[in-house]
């Protein structure tokens, strides 16, 4: 997933060992490293921190194309990258360069003295401290995993906090239940902040209020203060109490997928909740428009694997869907594809050995899509026999190849019709597909 050695891969690799666990979800050595930089987080510009389990980075791609269509300036800093770390921090609109890039992570590291500190903790020391010596009007940031003890949540009472649907993922780390998981989201909830949240399940809803009345954060939320639907081509967003009493006619998201309904509400209603009057209802229209955000439903044209497709007649998507959340939402989204035309849908599968396959699976059951299951590069990726067997133990007909690019010349070489070939199952994977080819990495 990486493209040729850059100055601050070195330093990367470096960072990589002061601590030994990949994830360790805690505040205390970032508040340390932040202390050491002067405290960056308290020098950012207004800012939007974005937790959930499904949605959060489409909703801040979403944020951002809103933002720039005012000609704001935003700084972004979003994980996991798909193909360059630069892709995790962007600098008033461009991603960080890689001279630069090597400056902040040289300056943290100077910082760190040594002490123990996680990659992502360290990354996103690096993005703040970026983040406060470069002028921008607004910053989005997003939540690495869960909330509460997230590194990210270093930063004091955003101006918005925002909460994308909640649901069951990550259980090593955020618990077994959704209320628990809920919880660690809703940390990103501060004392005399404001939140807006997305249509919840039950309990996780519950737990949000309930963490919203702990700390004394007002909320915005979906079904009660804001809701959206699609009239053809266009997306109707209806406000009411804080954010006024009006309907928005907007044109329908640029992100495909009917979850994006969603995910462009939320991001409207959090830009209204700014109240920066810039955020007109131009801006809105423009940027649910035009937001992009790679690896979500993405159409390849272009790649050896994008052309390839193209020749056979077929059509190649990219999709990062990693839980059974997400996957039901593709499923949904492919069905719309296959009753359009009739064709069939084949799927490329390849999935990290600790996700929840079973429910993943159950997911794709409705869609019975043709199954290829692939390997891919990263530590944790499960083998593609086990995962076809898993499949066939359910129903599915189901393929093992050793790499996506063997996965998609069986797909496209079975009998019928051109298919709809998706690949899907983890970013991991998404990343290794988009980094095939220079013209498909992500800007």
């Amino acid at each position: 997933m990486s493209d040729h050695l850059r100055p601050h891969d070195a330093a990367l690799e470096r960072l990589r060992a002061l601590h030994p666990k990949k994830i360790d979800l805690s505040l205390g050595r970032m508040q340390r490293l932040c202390a050491a930089l002067g405290h960056p987080e308290r020098r950012l510009p207004p800012t939007v921190h974005v937790a959930g389990t499904n949605g959060k980075g489409s909703t801040v791609a979403v944020l951002r194309a809103i933002a720039e269509a005012a000609g704001l300036r935003v700084h972004v800093f979003t994980s996991p990258h798909l193909v360059r770390f630069a892709e995790r921090i962007r600098l008033a609109g461009r991603l960080i360069e890689d001279a630069r890039l090597a400056e902040v992570l040289a300056q943290v590291e100077d910082a760190n003295a040594g002490a123990p500190i996680t990659f992502f903790e360290i990354t996103t020391a690096a993005a703040l401290h970026a983040f406060a010596t470069t002028p921008a009007d607004l910053c989005l940031i997003e939540v690495g995993l869960g909330g509460l003890y997230d590194a990210t949540n270093v930063i004091p009472t955003p101006r918005v906090a925002a909460i994308a649907p909640v649901d069951i993922d990550h259980r090593e780390f955020l618990g077994d239940t959704l209320a628990q998981i809920a919880r660690e989201k809703a940390g990103i909830l501060k004392a005399g902040g404001r939140g807006v949240i997305a249509r919840q399940a039950g309990e996780a809803r519950e737990t949000i209020l309930a963490r919203a009345a702990e700390v004394g954060a007002s909320l915005i939320e979906a079904g009660v203060d804001f809701d959206a639907w699609r009239e053809g081509d266009r997306l109707i967003v209806s406000l009411a109490g804080a954010l006024g009493e009006r309907l928005l006619d907007l044109p329908a998201p640029g992100l495909p997928g009917a979850h994006q309904t969603g995910n462009a509400a939320l991001a409207v209603a959090a830009a209204l909740a700014l109240d920066d009057p810039r955020l007109d209802d131009a801006a809105l229209a423009q940027g649910v428009a035009k937001a992009r955000w790679p690896a979500r439903m993405q159409r390849l044209r272009s790649g050896p694997l994008g052309r390839a497709a193209e020749a056979a007649g077929a059509d190649l998507w990219l999709d990062g869907a990693h839980n059974p959340h997400a996957m039901r939402a593709l499923a949904e989204t492919l069905s719309g594809l296959k009753a359009r035309d009739g064709r069939p849908v084949a799927l490329i599968l390849g999935v990290l050995a600790n996700k929840d396959l079973a429910g993943m699976l159950q997911a794709l059951r409705p869609l019975a899509p043709r199954l290829h299951t692939t390997g891919f590069e990263a530590e944790a990726a499960a083998a593609p026999e086990s995962t076809a067997e898993a499949a066939r133990t359910l129903g599915f007909a189901a393929r093992p190849f050793a790499d996506v690019t063997a996965a998609l010349d069986a797909a496209l070489a079975e009998p019928g019709p051109p298919p709809h070939v998706v690949i899907a199952g983890s970013l991991y994977l998404a990343g290794e597909v988009l980094a095939l080819d220079p013209a498909t990495w992500p800007d």
